[in-house]
């Protein structure tokens, strides 16, 4: 192994682990054709075949496997001592690996990430949205942001920001010749924007009052997974919306949008950043925590 870089080998752990040269490549930041073709290049020198692969799957080989079982505590045991030196550093500096819902990255970007990269210039945050809930060890970050109900419980966790609720809202106009719903089921006399959930599945509206839950399956023209662009469609008077209150906030202040069924959205459970507990942490990583903290005490 003279010459191979810690990039080749901690692809081959990212291929194994995620068994996806696509996912891999985005957990260790480089594009998936050099991924690929670093993958190449090592085994070509190996003179063995660490991976097979098809148009739709990447599993190990006999071989790759021993290598994987050969290199991987070997391998954890050389970033530790990175780790290690990294924890010395008086400047913060490196990259920061963040996991979140892209509501939970909307609501904390301005507060918590650009002010820390405005106070630590020299550090990298790279930060990763999606819908499904990750292992974040496993899956090679530093940071998750999750509800708190979410946070599995061997995570250290600190609580971030405001309440959180659910908002509806439509346009004014769109109100204009309608009643306003007053209570949950009247949304089935409105046209609505319905909601595509991560996996697939239609979201069914939740709503709870006086310990009384109810979900509501609403109609629509359209049917949208981002919130940014059923804001827009809510805006354009195509109907009602299901939000978090964050994201509609200020167009409900200066008057672009109507609330309804406020008393429907009770408090939802704190966002939460958590991360494992770490021998070593980097100045960069103690540095963010310590300003999450501030950020919590804020809320």
């Amino acid at each position: 192994m003279v010459g191979r870089s810690l990039i080749e080998l901690d692809s081959v752990l990212a291929i194994a682990r995620r068994g996806s040269f696509r996912a891999a490549a985005l957990d260790l930041g480089m594009s998936t054709t050099a991924l690929s073709n670093a993958i190449g290049k090592l085994e070509r020198q190996l003179g063995v075949r660490l991976f097979n692969r098809t148009t739709r799957s990447v599993s190990l080989t006999d071989a790759g496997r021993d290598f994987v079982d050969q290199i991987g505590p070997a391998l954890q045991d050389i970033h530790d001592a990175m780790d290690a030196a990294r924890s010395q550093q008086e400047t913060p500096s490196g990259t920061l690996r963040i996991n979140a819902f892209a509501t939970a990255a909307r609501e904390v970007l301005s507060p918590l990430l650009l002010r820390f990269l405005r106070h630590y210039p020299q550090v990298h945050i790279d930060l990763v949205t999606e819908g499904r809930l990750v292992d974040i060890v496993a899956d090679g970050f530093d940071i998750g942001i999750r509800n708190a109900d979410l946070v599995p419980s061997d995570m250290i966790a600190i609580p971030l920001g405001h309440p959180r609720r659910y908002a509806v809202v439509a346009s004014p106009s769109y109100f204009q010749n309608k009643d306003r719903p007053r209570v949950p089921p009247d949304l089935l006399g409105h046209s609505c924007i319905r909601v595509r959930l991560p996996n697939g599945a239609l979201y069914r509206w939740h709503f709870e009052k006086d310990g009384r839950s109810i979900q509501i399956d609403v109609h629509g023209p359209l049917t949208l997974d981002e919130a940014s662009l059923s804001r827009i469609a809510v805006l354009e008077d195509v109907g009602i919306g299901f939000f978090m209150e964050s994201d509609v906030r200020e167009d409900i202040a200066a008057g672009r949008l109507v609330r309804v069924l406020e008393d429907w959205t009770p408090p939802l459970a704190p966002l939460c950043l958590y991360y494992p507990s770490r021998r070593n942490p980097s100045a960069a990583f103690r540095a963010f925590i310590d300003l999450a903290r501030e950020f919590s005490g804020q809320g």
